[in-house]
């Protein structure tokens, strides 16, 4: 579940409601959280750009990198330990199981490839920068 701007504006308006009972006030109130929220995320967003133009791989190679770990851990999840073990038992060796990872792995990985889908969607549309 996504939570935006219009998610944290319906939160605070909640709290607004019971504290400015004024509907003017309450509307200017409103206003100035969507203002202060909207340059908040704009700001991250400028710095997720510079960060992403560094040619430092250190600096915006991180996120490539999550998805290498996501894809390693994956394939060693779902396939490298299931093929060890059926390839121990069919050679009938005795072997402990591996050790399984942790199943928040699937967030991670979902939120990676959301992001990757907005970037497929950016190069459809003409505007990705590489």
């Amino acid at each position: 579940m996504a939570f935006g701007i219009d998610d944290a504006i319906a939160a605070a308006l909640k709290v607004l409601d019971k504290f400015v009972p004024d509907p003017e006030a309450k509307a200017k109130a409103e206003g100035e959280l969507r203002t202060s929220l909207q340059l908040w995320d704009k700001g991250q967003t400028d710095v997720n750009a510079i960060e992403a133009a560094n040619p430092n791989l250190f600096v915006s190679g991180w996120r490539p990198f999550i998805g290498w770990v996501c894809g390693a851990a994956l394939a060693y999840q779902y396939v490298a330990s299931p093929m060890l073990m059926w390839l121990a038992s069919s050679m009938h060796i005795a072997l402990a199981a591996p050790p399984k990872l942790d199943g928040s792995l699937w967030e991670l990985v979902t939120a990676l490839l959301g992001m990757g889908g907005l970037r497929t969607y950016e190069k459809v549309r003409g505007v990705a920068a590489k």
